[in-house]
């Protein structure tokens, strides 16, 4: 075969990243300028790096799961497209793109969705099967671990917002750094908790026993929405900002800061 393959027989081309990736990154690179100097309406400008810089994340987020799974013996992710960083090869793009999209723009809440499907019959131990769950939930962590550095470097003090919407220099970036790093320490914690058909869920489920493996497959395709309420209708949403608040406190980033990235980034907000 002239193509180059891997050792395992897969086509190197099933590890290029895809033109959709390549063109997530510009946005993101392009609307950072943008934020940064200035250019044009501050609140778009906003808007568009913390919007770009979630999906970003996302893509980041499946594919680590999809690399783990491929390293632990399911070569079909290879095949499905989940090892080029394409959103648009989600098993569920409503649940992995449209649904955390609403959810970070209305809720400023970097909500967990499913995305890459793995052939857990090629799996051999229990130990993988977790791996590959925690994967995606431990990008998000060494994201926002990441982003809180150059807060914990000095960046965004002594910024201001002015009465008539102007801010001082760099401000608008500042807080659309910190809001990116905010949705990830929710998503960080969102996709740890224990909850049937989310990350967290599946790392605890190949230890359980077959009686309640059986009653978790049942409730697992529900999980997404039953968080979903919860998080909008229920004392568990001030219970999980409290703890995001603090968790974010706790590397570094500026909770004013974030939550002032959040409200700037609603830019229709000012029109209305």
């Amino acid at each position: 075969m002239s193509s180059f393959q891997l050792s395992r027989g897969t086509p190197r081309s099933a590890f290029v990243p895809s033109p959709v990736f390549v063109g997530i990154l510009a946005v993101v690179a392009v609307s950072a300028w943008m934020t940064w100097t200035g250019f044009g309406n501050v609140r778009v400008d906003v808007f568009l790096f913390v919007v770009s810089g979630w999906v970003f994340s996302l893509c980041l987020h499946e594919y680590a799961h999809a690399i783990v799974a491929y390293f632990s013996g399911d070569l079909g992710v290879a095949e499905r497209g989940y090892l080029r960083l394409n959103p648009l090869k989600y098993t569920h793009p409503v649940l992995s793109i449209v649904l955390p999209l609403i959810a970070v723009i209305l809720g400023g809440i970097g909500l967990p969705g499913g995305a890459v499907w793995v052939d857990h019959a090629h799996i051999n131990s229990k130990v993988k099967d977790s791996l590959i769950s925690a994967a995606g939930p431990l990008t998000n962590v060494v994201f926002a671990l990441l982003l809180a550095i150059p807060f914990a470097l000095g960046g965004g003090d002594g910024i201001a917002i002015y009465a008539d919407g102007t801010t001082s220099p760099h401000a608008a970036f500042w807080v659309a750094l910190a809001a990116l790093a905010f949705l990830q320490v929710t998503a960080s914690l969102l996709n740890f908790l224990p909850v049937p058909g989310l990350d967290g869920g599946n790392i605890v489920q190949p230890w359980l026993s077959a009686p309640y493996q059986r009653a978790y497959n049942l409730f697992a395709p529900y999980g997404f929405l039953l968080l979903f309420v919860l998080l909008w209708q229920s004392r568990i949403n001030v219970w999980f900002f409290t703890a995001v608040n603090w968790l974010a406190g706790l590397i570094g980033i500026p909770d004013d800061l974030g939550q002032l990235g959040l409200y700037f980034m609603r830019f229709w907000s000012e029109l209305s």
